[in-house]
């Protein structure tokens, strides 16, 4: 049994977060002295960040879910039916999963900054393209540009998080980002069906997303930081030149803490935070520049920031790391991941679709508006839901891990995912069933609920997840999440109306209860096997990882 000097086996994923008295926490990926590491930046510049990608992460979600809002209005002026309407979602899905490796490749060599600006243009030429639609064509076309603009939110936005956050906090920080895209998502559809049943007309809902993109593109051009750091080559760099120095007491606000606060039976007090097994903080060097040096604005907010191995404009580079993103289908955690996220955009066709064709008629006559509001039980749901996988889910693992000689496990997480074998299935059996036979709102309404909370409990624990147990192959890790999520979630819609169709409405939403179901036990063998299987592909990992940063170095 290989082991580190702290006596904790060396697979990824498992790792010490508590030193001593388990009251000190073990600091994730290891700290630097550099200004320029954003896990040093003061919590405004961090919390700006994250609040930029996460309005980023809403707004995609919302573009990419309100066509749905608009298609009672196209049917009536230009003919075009729901049906066309599921074959644009299913080319949307397309557009998401399968740009996601190019974007991801754009992140990875140039910097965060330019995958983020490049989708809002691709956001922008689908709205206006939306905007402008008289044919199927158009119809289904503009989604195309729409989906790929979302594809930085469901890759680069994780990693821009994971930038700015220690691990300890990453399930927290992954909830605010569900959280975003539950927001886009139900209340996209909720602002469209008010806008495309008013008095502006239902072109004004794709127009409302060409004036966001654009007045968005020019805040993220001078308001986003770059959040691209070296942080292994710095201390690579330095660990032989520099020894660790003691930790002082208190430190500048730029360059970070080493302390922290918390809540204790005796009332508030400060613990110490170790730095990962080291003594002190560790200088680094970065493309050139003396790291101590800070960036200056303009440095900060460059169109482009080249990753030390870039070499020339990185051309070749790029086509390899395409190449390489597709080794991550042969870590199961990845496979795992997808599907826990993809069911959940599959069953989101289901009960946008069952609302269109049954609620507008007997015996509830809604309304745009009343169908609209029906995206309300599912967002509280998934606020719900994240609330219970985010902060719930740090402060579970933290207690599983006291509990393990404060060494953490990445499926300690995984227990609380189990809480949607009920839940989730539930919902989709309340909801369908109740919208067959005609119930009364109330109860419909509280599946919907349920199944917004399984929305937001799945993704995040899904992710958390992935990233506990290969934390240094985040972006291709959330590349493989994306490609399977999406092709799922494409699948099932292209075969939603007629699956309904040929099946009714009561047995469809039976079969899905149950595929929800065999999806959410994945997580069991997971739970068992999980670390043998981090165990078996440690090897491949580290493999990876050299492959991923040596390229042309």
């Amino acid at each position: 049994m290989s082991g580190t000097s702290d006596g904790v086996e060396e697979i990824p994923g498992t790792e010490r977060i508590f030193e001593g008295d388990q009251v000190d926490i073990v600091l994730h990926p290891h700290p630097t002295d550099s200004p320029n590491d954003p896990l040093n930046w003061s919590w405004q510049r961090r919390y700006w960040s994250a609040l930029l990608v996460c309005y980023y992460t809403g707004l995609t979600g919302a573009t990419a879910n309100n066509a749905g809002s608009t298609a009672d209005s196209v049917r009536d002026e230009l003919g075009i039916g729901y049906n066309i309407y599921n074959d644009a979602a299913g080319v949307l899905f397309a557009g998401i999963g399968y740009f996601a490796p190019f974007v991801a490749a754009l992140a990875t060599l140039y910097g965060r900054r330019i995958g983020y600006l490049v989708s809002m243009i691709l956001g922008l030429i689908g709205s206006i393209w939306f905007a402008k639609v008289q044919t199927i064509g158009d119809t289904i076309g503009n989604q195309l540009f729409v989906g790929m603009s979302e594809s930085a939110a469901e890759t680069i936005v994780q990693l821009s998080l994971i930038d700015i956050f220690y691990s300890h906090r990453i399930g927290t920080a992954l909830a605010i980002y569900i959280l975003a895209t539950s927001i886009g998502t139900y209340l996209g559809p909720l602002i469209g069906g008010y806008i495309a049943g008013g008095s502006l007309g239902w072109r004004w809902v794709p127009w409302l997303g060409c004036i966001f993109y654009a007045v968005s593109f020019v805040v993220f051009y001078f308001g986003l930081e770059e959040t691209y750091f070296d942080r292994e080559r710095y201390l690579r760099h330095y660990a032989a030149e520099t020894p660790g120095v003691s930790v002082p007491d208190e430190k500048p606000a730029d360059i970070g803490t080493t302390r922290e606060k918390t809540s204790t039976d005796d009332g508030e007090a400060e613990r110490n935070i170790t730095l990962n097994g080291i003594s002190g903080p560790e200088p680094l060097i970065h493309a050139g520049k003396d790291p101590r040096v800070p960036k200056t604005y303009w440095e900060s907010i460059a169109l482009i920031t080249p990753a030390s191995n870039l070499k020339g404009w990185g051309a070749q580079q790029y086509f390899q790391r395409l190449i390489q993103s597709f080794r991550v289908f042969a870590f199961p955690a990845v496979i795992f991941s997808g599907l826990q996220w993809g069911a959940q955009d599959a069953w989101l066709t289901f009960y946008l679709t069952t609302e269109d064709d049954l609620w507008y008629d007997e015996p509830w006559n809604y309304s745009n508006y009343g169908v609209a509001l029906m995206n309300v039980p599912c967002l509280i749901g998934a606020i719900i839901g994240c609330l219970y996988a985010g902060p719930l889910s740090d402060s579970f693992v933290m207690w599983m891990a006291k509990k393990n000689n404060g060494v953490k496990e990445a499926e300690y997480r995984l227990y609380l995912g189990l809480a949607n074998l009920i839940i989730s299935p539930a919902g989709l059996l309340i909801f369908g069933i109740g919208s067959a036979r005609g119930w009364a709102w109330q109860r419909p309404y509280v599946g919907l609920g349920f199944i917004g909370f399984g929305w937001g409990c799945a993704g995040d624990i899904a992710m958390a997840y992935l990233v506990d147990c290969y934390p240094e192959m985040v972006i291709e890790g959330m590349v493989g999440v994306a490609v399977i999520n999406n092709t799922l979630g494409m699948i099932f819609t292209f075969a939603c109306s007629d699956f309904i169709a040929s099946a009714g409405t009561e047995t469809s939403y039976i079969i899905i209860a149950v595929l929800q179901i065999f999806f959410v036990a994945l997580s069991i063998p997971m739970i068992v096997w999980g670390k043998a299987i981090r165990k078996w592909t440690a090897p491949s990992y580290r493999r990876f990882l050299e492959i991923r940063d040596g390229l042309n170095r």
